[in-house]
């Protein structure tokens, strides 16, 4: 199953990370990088979404989760995060595997600006083949803005990193018509092409003492992946060795996306109402970006109107025809300081090293109208 998908992103729950004694389970947390490594050797790019901070830091600070202030889980997570990751760190380096700790606020993917830059460090750590162990950084958060539990945070990372496919690993063994628990004739679901309101009915709540999600946050989560053209696979995660187990085929419940990331991405990207201005581009642009090529300082002949880092912006060719759309890397103000310029020019006019590319090939699309 997992063969057919290449970014992944994982998420690891509290419930099965963390034992009844509010320690990391260590056996199966070893199963779960054995996993990781196989994964890696067959040329997957992993990131791993890990609840268990808050828990750990109750645990060493003798705090009553239960009854605890928002300043005291807080403090828990300072202590927790840096345990967490460095048991990450540990069992990954047994394969040899390096892992990175990215501690994610809701600003880091609603923000235009931050989004790229965090999709970019992800992007160069997964270049390496480095995993990325993300968490919310519940040291800082408020419950006001907060993204309020890991799955939702997962399928953000997973839009944002352009991921194939996300995995839930849950107590259960996927979706039911009903609470499998408590409904003796409850049937599972295989497999979900829409996200409809029957199927959010059957979602339950969470029924465990570590975690704050349930099915219901799981089944908005995979909407979230799903719009963006990620496939969402809620699996069991309390056997050892989960993944290699729904890698032989182990019941889990498949949410289908419509389309790839890259085509929802695209499709987002040429329906965006509010463009903010233009880039006119010569000939050798254009013919770079057909070729699959980001746009680079050197094609651009002329900018037009006012906007920032990350806004949308329209492409236009030599005869003033729009031939797509992308998110800027630079602000009209530097672009237009760099229009014409050759990329090893860019640290001389704006006084400091930037980004190479003016819009990178991942973030525009092309019309088929020049």
């Amino acid at each position: 199953m997992l063969s057919d998908y290449r970014r992944l992103v994982v998420k690891v729950g509290s419930s099965l990370l963390i034992d009844e004694r509010g320690q990391v389970n260590h056996a199966w947390l070893k199963s779960l990088a054995g996993d990781l490594a196989t994964l890696s050797t067959d040329d997957h790019q992993l990131l791993i979404v890990s609840s268990g901070a808050i828990a750990i830091g109750c645990n060493v600070l003798g705090i009553n989760k239960a009854r605890a202030r928002l300043d005291d889980l807080q403090a828990a997570a300072a202590v927790g995060q840096i345990q967490l990751v460095h048991t990450y760190q540990a069992v990954l380096a047994a394969h040899g595997l390096v892992a990175a700790q990215v501690l994610m606020t809701p600003d880091d993917t609603e923000n235009r600006r931050r989004f790229l830059n965090a999709r970019r460090t992800f992007g160069k750590l997964l270049e390496r083949s480095v995993i990325p162990i993300v968490n919310e950084n519940d040291t800082v958060a408020t419950e006001e803005i907060r993204y309020g539990d890991n799955d939702r945070l997962a399928a953000r990372i997973a839009q944002l990193v352009m991921a194939d496919a996300l995995i839930l690993l849950s107590d259960v063994d996927g979706l039911y018509t009903a609470n499998p628990r408590s409904t003796e004739n409850a049937e599972h679901v295989p497999e979900v092409s829409r996200i409809s309101d029957a199927i959010q009915a059957m979602a339950g709540e969470s029924n465990t003492g570590h975690g704050t999600g349930g099915m219901r946050t799981k089944v908005l989560a995979a909407g979230i992946a799903t719009h963006a053209g990620c496939s969402t696979i809620i699996a069991n995660g309390t056997v050892d060795n989960p993944l290699r187990a729904l890698q032989d085929g182990g019941r889990c419940t498949v949410f289908h996306a419509s389309g790839t990331p890259a085509t929802a991405r695209k499709q987002w990207l040429a329906g965006a109402l509010e463009v903010m201005g233009s880039l006119h581009l010569d000939v050798g642009a254009v013919k770079a970006l057909r070729e699959g090529g980001s746009l680079l300082p050197v094609g651009v002949t002329a900018v037009v109107g006012t906007f920032d880092r990350g806004d949308v912006v329209s492409l236009k060719n030599a005869a003033g025809v729009e031939v797509g759309r992308g998110l800027a890397e630079y602000s009209s103000t530097e672009a237009s300081q760099l229009a014409g310029c050759q990329s090893g020019q860019i640290e001389h006019r704006l006084g400091y090293r930037g980004r190479s590319v003016v819009v990178h090939r991942d973030e525009l699309v092309l019309f088929e109208n020049d």
